[in-house]
């Protein structure tokens, strides 16, 4: 009988084992990121806009939904420039934008000139104060999306200079 007893409890713990690794397996690469704030950086991020994309983009477009009526409005805000946020106490201000954005321990840069991965870099303030300092991104979802009660905040669209 503990023959028995042995070989089950081997079997069990064998078992859970195999079970936890699967689930690790499975998590997605957002899932695996740590919390905003905890990802290890030396250093204050720098951003470089390479060569073949100075001046390339004017303005980006942002889409503000209001989450209690669920109506949603576009605006071109122009790369550099201060935007009150029509009906809002919200200003953004898109400091960078790169179309294929890629980051590699303190640097933040483009891979290339093809919109694989389009981010704004946004400052998001409201009643003055700073409520939001980070990339907005075009078509992958971020683990640090803009955050507040009554509206969301996307990047939905890129407009090129010379339009």
């Amino acid at each position: 009988m503990r023959h028995f007893l042995k070989v089950l409890v081997i079997l069990v713990v064998a078992t859970v084992a195999v079970t936890g690794c699967k689930k690790k397996e499975e998590r997605s690469p957002v899932e695996r990121m740590p919390p905003h704030g905890m990802m290890e950086q030396k250093g204050t991020p720098i951003v470089v806009i390479p060569d073949s994309e100075k001046g390339k983009w004017k303005a980006v477009k942002i889409a503000v939904a209001d989450k209690s009526s669920g109506k949603s409005t576009e605006y071109d805000v122009e790369i550099g420039k201060t935007f009150p946020i029509p009906n809002t106490d919200l200003v953004i201000i898109v400091e960078n934008f790169l179309p294929d954005f890629t980051m590699d321990g303190n640097i933040r840069t483009s891979k290339s000139d093809e919109l694989k991965n389009p981010a704004a870099q946004v400052l998001i303030t409201e009643k003055e104060k700073e409520v939001y300092k980070n990339w907005l991104f075009g078509i992958l979802k971020s683990p640090h999306a803009f955050q507040h009660p009554k509206y969301d905040i996307t990047l939905v669209g890129y407009i090129p200079a010379g339009k």
